[in-house]
C-alpha cells in the first residue's frame, strides 16, 4: 500500500499534455538520496521492490512515459507542458508527495529524494544539451539539497543576471521568498536545539531559483538588505508558531559579508529582535570579518550583547585567522563539510577536525559539523567530542509543517548513540592513527 496521493488529489494542478505535445519540453533527474540506508534495511530484493514502487508512484503523479531507470537509485522522468510552469507544478508535486512516509509493505519508509532536471521550449528541444543541463541540475541539487530546474537556451548569462536581478526586488515584496529550516542535533543531549533558516525563491515563471543563483546578485545589488531583514521577519513569526507547538528552538539566520560593515542594517536588524522578543542566531564567515574588521567586530559585539547568539559558519574553507577568531564573540564554531564528508575516508580531514574541535572548545565555543551524509560520520565526530551535526543524515531542509512533524516524532532520539556501536571499530581505528 503506498500513502502517495493519486493525481486527482492535487486539486487545480496544470494538466500535462502527452510528452510530444508540449510547448515545453523537461528531462527530470529522479535520485534516491537514502538509497544505501534503504537497501541495508530491506535487503538488495525488497529494496529493488521499493524502488519500483517509487517509480510507479512518481508515473501516478505526473503524466507522460514512465519513469526510466537509469541506475539502481536513479530515474528519468520526461515532461512536457504547455506553459514553463506546468514543470514547476510537476517538481512541487512529486516534492510534496514524498514528504510524509512513504507506505511499502504496510511499513513507512523516508524517502530523500534529490531532484534536478532541464528545461526547454520543444521548438529548441537538443536531447545531448538537455541531458548535460539535468545532469548539472542534479549535481546542484546535492549540494543545495532542494530541486533544482535549469533552462536550456538562454541567449546571454549577463543578460539571464541582470533579469534575474530586476527580478529580485518585486519577488521580495510579491511574497515569492519562503524559508526552509535544517535541523541541528546536540550529540549530549541527544535532542535538536536549534535549527538553520535557508531562504528559497519560487520565481513564477523560472520556477525554484537556486540560493547558489540569486544570493551573489542580491549582494551585488544591494537587495540582499530587503532579503535579510525579510528573513530575520520571517523567522521570528515561525518561531512564535514553533513556541506554540512546544519546539521553543534557536533560529539561526545567514548574515552576508557586506552586512556587517553596514551600520543602518545592524540598526534595523537589531530593531527586529529586540522586538520579536525571539531566540535568534546570526552565521558569519570569517571572511567577512577580515573585510572590515573595526566594524565587524563592533557590531558583532552589539548583537552578542542583545543575546543574539553568534556563530561562525563554514570554517576551514577559506582563510582561517586565529588573530580574528579569539576576538570573535562567537558561542558556535561550525567546521565546513568539506572536511566532514570524508572524514571516514581520509587520513588528514580525521586531525583537521579533531584539532578545531579541540581549539573551539579551549576558546568556549561549541562546535557544529556540517554536511554529516552518513552513520560513520556521525559516529566518528561524536567519539571526537564534537557537539553538534547538521547534515542530510540528520535531516533535510524542511518547511515549517514537515519541521514541527519531524520536532514532535522525535526522530533524532538515540540517533548519536545507535550510531556509535556499530562503528566503535572505526573510531578505534582514527584513535591508533
Amino acid at each position: 500500500m503506498s500513502l502517495i496521493p493519486s493525481p486527482a488529489e492535487f486539486e487545480g494542478a496544470t494538466p500535462f499534455a502527452p510528452v510530444h505535445q508540449g510547448a515545453w519540453q523537461c528531462l527530470l533527474l529522479v535520485e534516491i538520496g537514502n538509497f544505501a540506508v534503504l537497501r541495508r534495511r530491506l535487503g538488495r530484493d525488497r529494496g529493488q521492490l521499493l524502488i519500483k514502487d517509487i517509480a510507479a508512484a512518481i508515473g501516478r503523479i505526473v503524466e507522460g512515459p514512465p519513469p526510466l531507470p537509469v541506475s539502481p537509485q536513479l530515474m528519468e522522468v520526461r515532461l512536457a507542458g504547455q506553459t514553463r510552469a506546468t514543470l514547476d507544478d510537476a517538481l512541487a508535486r512529486i516534492e510534496a508527495a514524498f514528504e510524509p512516509p512513504f507506505g511499502f509493505d504496510d511499513e513507512p519508509f523516508n524517502v530523500d529524494l534529490v531532484l534536478g532536471g532541464a528545461a526547454v521550449p520543444a521548438t529548441r528541444l537538443d536531447d545531448v544539451r538537455l541531458i548535460e543541463e539535468a545532469e548539472q541540475a542534479l549535481c546542484e541539487a546535492r549540494v543545495e539539497r532542494v530541486p533544482v530546474i535549469r533552462e536550456v537556451g538562454c541567449s546571454d548569462a549577463v543578460v539571464d543576471r541582470i533579469a534575474l536581478s530586476r527580478d529580485l526586488t518585486g519577488g521580495i515584496s510579491r511574497g515569492e521568498m519562503f524559508l526552509h529550516y535544517q535541523p541541528k542535533i546536540h550529540l549530549r543531549r541527544q535532542a535538536i536545539t536549534s535549527v538553520e533558516a535557508l531562504i528559497r525563491w519560487q520565481h513564477p515563471t523560472r520556477g525554484l531559483v537556486s540560493p547558489g543563483d540569486f544570493i551573489p546578485i542580491a549582494e551585488e545589488s544591494r537587495d540582499i538588505v530587503a532579503l535579510t531583514l525579510w528573513t530575520i521577519d520571517q523567522v521570528i513569526a515561525d518561531q512564535r508558531l514553533m513556541a506554540a507547538r512546544g519546539q521553543n528552538l534557536r533560529v539561526f539566520i545567514n548574515i552576508a559579508a557586506a552586512l556587517l560593515a553596514d551600520a543602518r542594517f545592524v540598526r534595523r536588524a537589531c530593531a527586529l529582535v529586540e522586538q520579536g522578543g525571539t531566540k535568534i542566531g546570526f552565521e558569519i564567515t570569517e571572511t567577512s570579518v577580515i573585510r572590515d574588521p573595526d566594524s565587524a567586530i563592533s557590531h558583532l559585539k552589539m548583537f552578542a550583547a542583545m543575546g543574539i547568539h553568534i556563530a561562525i559558519d563554514d570554517y576551514g574553507a577559506g582563510l582561517s585567522s586565529l588573530a580574528y577568531l579569539k576576538k570573535l564573540p562567537a558561542r558556535e564554531l561550525k567546521i565546513d563539510k568539506l572536511f566532514v564528508t570524508q572524514l571516514t575516508s581520509s587520513h588528514r580531514d580525521p586531525l583537521i577536525v579533531r584539532s578545531t574541535i579541540d581549539l573551539a572548545h579551549a576558546l568556549e565555543m561549541e562546535v557544529v559539523a556540517e554536511g554529516v551524509e552518513t552513520q560513520a560520520a556521525l559516529a566518528l565526530l561524536s567519539v571526537m567530542g564534537c557537539d553538534m551535526a547538521q547534515g542530510y543524515f540528520i535531516s533535510r531542509p524542511l518547511s515549517l509543517e514537515p519541521l514541527l512533524r519531524f520536532l514532535q516524532e522525535n526522530t533524532c532520539a538515540g540517533l548519536a548513540e545507535g550510531a556509535r556501536a556499530p562503528f566503535h571499530g572505526i573510531a578505534t581505528s582514527w584513535k591508533r592513527a
